[in-house]
């Protein structure tokens, strides 16, 4: 079933025309948790500019979470809510292709426009503000981390309440809960090449396909997952194929779940990449948005996409339990994000072939990691 959203958008000007900013947030059209954020400083323009772009940029997001889902947009722009409605005529120039683009983005059956008082709005608001005061720093919005709530004592599958101090509001109800899955196996993996989505795409060797079968079998007596979705790539297709045919369950593919792309050091050890290519290493050890060498992508392209991809499955999979099976990169990635952790946090990981994390997602937005690296199936 297509997923139903409330896009919530502002934009705002300071000095109309001044330096200028958007915000957008989309909520679950059911529960109203927000599901994704988008704001931008967008230069020297108008506050009705502002506001478009704010509304495409939600547009877009909701489209991104899933792109056969319903939008109510809500703004309190008076002029926004009666053009794209079709009971205003949009003459000025500067309009005219904005609107052109926001209808663009969704088919018009889709989307229905609602005017809002501007104190039912503050969200949008204040990410328009935060993107005009980070331009003003000489600099783009970046979002913040989500709050955490550390618990990794817990059992990993159960879907409890947090722990008295991080004790969430009943109303919250059931969290999501992904399971995450790391691939088994392939050739390079023993080896501990550089294996990511630019290289060969390696199948699983056989000792991966064991590992893959001894994952269905544990995940299978929990008797707990409802969902699966794996990266495109061809191991983590073979491990989630093996466990989903043992759960009874389709697998639904993410492309924002793929390892990074490790450009030319992929299929070289670290020591290979650090006789060949030692500032290019040295530089991406040190900073989350160096790339490696022959690479268009950085751990922060990866952060974005990773958390794309997470708030997609948790509009999709409200309040269910569902295995995600992907790589070292992005789900150690999915891990650091829960914890609130900084990007240097991943090398402080371990995350062997087939091993499992569980984390929790409540719909105030907080996280709760509820498993680690566990390799007790393998045993």
């Amino acid at each position: 079933m297509a997923a139903r959203f409330i896009v919530e958008a502002d934009g705002g000007s300071r000095g109309n025309p001044g330096p200028a900013g958007y915000g957008a947030v989309v909520r679950d059209g059911d529960t109203g948790q927000i599901v994704a954020e988008a704001a931008e400083f967008i230069g020297h323009a108008t506050n009705n500019v502002a506001e478009y772009k704010g509304l495409i940029a939600g547009l877009k997001a909701a489209r991104e979470l899933d792109p056969d889902a319903s939008v109510d947009v809500r703004m309190d722009s008076k002029l926004v809510v009666e053009q794209m409605s079709g009971r205003w005529k949009i003459k000025h120039p500067d309009m005219q292709p904005l609107a052109a683009e926001a209808r663009t983005v969704l088919p018009r059956g889709r989307v229905t426009y609602t005017w809002i008082p501007r104190e039912r709005n503050k969200d949008a608001d204040r990410l328009a503000n935060e993107a005009m005061d980070a331009g003003k720093a000489g600099r783009q919005w970046e979002p913040r981390p989500k709050a955490a709530a550390v618990a990794v004592d817990e059992p990993p599958l159960e879907t409890a309440a947090p722990k008295a101090g991080w004790a969430a509001p009943a109303d919250l109800g059931t969290p999501t809960t992904f399971v995450l899955l790391r691939h088994g196996e392939t050739p390079l993996t023993p080896e501990k090449r550089f294996s990511g989505s630019g290289g060969s795409d390696p199948e699983l060797s056989e000792k991966g396909r064991w590992q893959a079968e001894r994952a269905a079998e544990a995940l299978a007596a929990r008797g707990s997952v409802q969902a699966v979705v794996a990266s495109p790539m061809r191991r983590t297709r073979q491990t989630a194929e093996t466990v989903a045919a043992r759960l009874g369950l389709e697998v639904r593919y993410e492309d924002g779940l793929r390892e990074v792309d490790f450009g030319d050091w992929e299929g070289l050890t670290f020591a290979e990449v650090q006789e060949r290519h030692p500032d290019d290493l040295a530089a991406w050890l040190g900073s989350a948005k160096a790339k490696p060498t022959g690479s268009s992508e950085s751990f922060t392209t990866l952060t974005h996409r990773a958390g794309v991809a997470r708030d997609k499955i948790i509009a999709r999979y409200a309040g269910k339990t569902v295995l995600v099976v992907s790589h070292v990169s992005p789900i150690k990635t999915l891990v650091r994000l829960a914890l609130g952790a900084p990007p240097d946090s991943m090398y402080r990981m371990e995350l062997a072939a087939a091993s499992i994390c569980a984390v929790q997602y409540y719909a105030d937005g907080n996280a709760s990691l509820r498993l680690l690296n566990d390799t007790s199936h393998l045993r």
